[in-house]
Parts: C-alpha cells; sequence; structure tokens
C-alpha cells in the first residue's frame, strides 16, 4: 500500500535542495510555484512517516497486550490513528486539479427579483466575506455596482490566502463548489403584504491565474472606457475611468469602475479576465475527460440551482449532496465551513471510486 510515496519523498527532497537555490528566490513565479508543490508534497510525507511509526507502535503493542492489558488498550487508540491516517493519506495522494493551490475570483450577480435579488447578492457577498475572515483569508473588492436599496447588482471579489496553503484548504479549492445559482425564499422588504417570494442570485467562482497561467494576445481586446455609474445609474465620476474589456475570441467581458484611475481599473478588469480565461480552459477539459473522471458535485452549467435558502424555516439545503440544516442565520454570518466540508467530502469520494472503479 502506499507505494507511489516514496517517489515522492524523493521529489520531496529534491524540492527542499531547489528552494534554496538564489535562482529560484529571483523568480517569484517559479517560487511560488515550487512553494505550493512543496506543501502538497509536505502533508503527504508527513502523514506517510506518521503512518509508518503508528505501525510500528501499534506491532509493538500487540506483543506486549498479552503480558500488559494496558498496552491492550493502547493498541485499540493505535489502530484507530491508524485508520485515520490511511484514509487521510489515501485522500492527499488523490489527483487533484491543478488550480486547486490557487486564490479564487469570485463573481455574484442578482438574478430575477429586482431589488430582493440585489439584497440577497449582497447577503451573500457579506457571507463569503464572513466565511474568509474566519479563515484569515484576504477579501479584496476587484467591482462593485449597488443597487438603489444597498443590495448589490454585480460584485467581483479577489479572496486570497495568506502564505502557501495546506493541500486543499486554499480558496479556490473550499469555494470552487460555490459556483451555480442560489435560490432564496424569503417575505422581502418592499413586500407589504407578508408573503413569501422566491428570487435568485448567481455565483462564479474562478482561479485567480498568474499572467503566466493565461497568453493574451493584445490585439484579441477591445477596450472602451466609460464614467463610473452608482445606484439607479447615476453618474459617480466626472472622468472616464471605468473600463470595458471584450476578448474578441472567446466573447469574454469584464468591466471594472471601482478605482478611481483607468489605469488601475484595466489591470483589474486584466486579473478577472484571465481568471475567466482559465476557468474557461478547466471547462473545456472537464467537458472532455471521461464522465468517471468528472466529480459529480462541480457545478459547469452556471445556471444549475445548487442551493436553497429558506428564510420561514431557519433551513439551507443544497441539492448536489443533500445537506440539510436549521441554521441559516449562521450560515449567513460565515460559518458555512461544515456545508463546504459536505461537497469537499462528496468531490473526494467520487475521486477516490474513479481511481478504484477498472478503466473501461
Amino acid at each position: 500500500m502506499f507505494e507511489a510515496v516514496e517517489g515522492l519523498i524523493d521529489e520531496h527532497a529534491q524540492l527542499e535542495h531547489e528552494l534554496v537555490q538564489p535562482d529560484v528566490f529571483s523568480d517569484p513565479v517559479r517560487s511560488r510555484t515550487l512553494n505550493q508543490r512543496y506543501a502538497a508534497l509536505t502533508a503527504v510525507v508527513r502523514t506517510y512517516r506518521e503512518w509508518l511509526a503508528t505501525l510500528d507502535n501499534l506491532g509493538a503493542a500487540r506483543e506486549l497486550a498479552p503480558e500488559d492489558p494496558s498496552f491492550a488498550e493502547e493498541a485499540d487508540h493505535l489502530e484507530e490513528r491508524r485508520v485515520h491516517l490511511e484514509e487521510r493519506l489515501r485522500h492527499l495522494l488523490v489527483p487533484r486539479d491543478e488550480t486547486d493551490a490557487k486564490d479564487a475570483i469570485v463573481e455574484i450577480k442578482a438574478g430575477e427579483g429586482g431589488e430582493e435579488s440585489a439584497l440577497f447578492a449582497g447577503a451573500l457577498l457579506r457571507m463569503y466575506s464572513r466565511y474568509a475572515e474566519r479563515r484569515a483569508w484576504q477579501v479584496e473588492m476587484l467591482d462593485e455596482t449597488l443597487s438603489d436599496l444597498g443590495g448589490i447588482k454585480s460584485a467581483t471579489v479577489a479572496v486570497k490566502a495568506k502564505g502557501t496553503s495546506e493541500p486543499g484548504e486554499a480558496p479556490f479549492a473550499l469555494l470552487k463548489f460555490e459556483g451555480g445559482v442560489h435560490r432564496v425564499q424569503r417575505v422581502p422588504v418592499t413586500e407589504s403584504q407578508g408573503r413569501i417570494h422566491t428570487s435568485a442570485a448567481g455565483v462564479l467562482v474562478m482561479p485567480e491565474a498568474e499572467p503566466v497561467d493565461v497568453s493574451i494576445d493584445e490585439n484579441d481586446l477591445r477596450i472602451d472606457v466609460f464614467r463610473s455609474s452608482g445606484p439607479g445609474g447615476q453618474s459617480v465620476n466626472t472622468t472616464d475611468s471605468a473600463v470595458r474589456i471584450t476578448h474578441l475570441p472567446t466573447g469574454i467581458v469584464v468591466s471594472c469602475q471601482n478605482e478611481k484611475s483607468q489605469l488601475q481599473n484595466r489591470d483589474q478588469a486584466m486579473r478577472v479576465l484571465r481568471s475567466r480565461m482559465l476557468q474557461l480552459a478547466q471547462e473545456q477539459a472537464d467537458a472532455d475527460a471521461s464522465v468517471a473522471r468528472r466529480s459529480q458535485v462541480r457545478t459547469v452549467d452556471r445556471s444549475e440551482r445548487i442551493r436553497t435558502y429558506n428564510f420561514p424555516e431557519n433551513r439551507i439545503t443544497d441539492h448536489r449532496v443533500g445537506y440539510k440544516s436549521h441554521n441559516l442565520d449562521q450560515v449567513l454570518d460565515g460559518d458555512i465551513q461544515s456545508l463546504i466540508d459536505a461537497l469537499v467530502s462528496a468531490d473526494l469520494a467520487d475521486r477516490l471510486a474513479a481511481l478504484e472503479s477498472p478503466s473501461t
């Protein structure tokens, strides 16, 4: 079991040697890539060595158990630890998306439902921002368009981890299952009869792309500038500082207006464009992969309804994995780790099943 780990131990040692070389320090992109791989392998190597030590201790405890009952009890604890470590090691060895180690770009857009949808979109933005705070991540607003009642028509934020994350703990790895249509059932603030309405907001989560991840030809871009606008469409800037970039080959359109200068908005828009193009490439790769290899949890269709937030019953339901809880108030305050854990576990189970099933 775990024969492949021996090769990973050698790679880990090689990376340890490379990371102290001067040429790596002078190349930020290479340094980041190597550090991400090193962090992933460190988790594997550490767990594997602990598993080997546990096996040795378990064998010794079982040998001594007939002579001393305390060793039998210790053997039981070590057996539980062995099972836990083997499960963790299997999960660490499951092939992951290359983008799982990246930070995330999250776009939230109000859907049908007017102001109520915009208010719900604002609640989702707060939910993800509070979750990021709990994980000590940084949230950077890239673009935001407010509604008249203080909701958001659309918002784009970058969610960034501090330092190098453990495998499966980076922002994109945990947030990528949030993409899709989120439906809300509640009495809107604009409803005078107390009737429950249903509206929705859309969420798109992308890995934040580095310039080296995506090649963009400047000749393929159409760049338009315009004046920033606020709620109701009123102008909030006297200069043409807002930027809209259209990538002509794919038709992807990105606009940013939050910054005061045209150059800053262009830089932010390019960040989002690169991430959208990387996400598009990932979706195309998933579509080309065999059905067995594709996750049953990942949302490729951005129009898919993935979750319902029911305010009268304080209930949240994720329709993909059957997750249900009655702590909606806590969830909207950022307490979504249990929900994310359920989605990550379902994805890992799919990947393990694909590895263990015979190829067709």
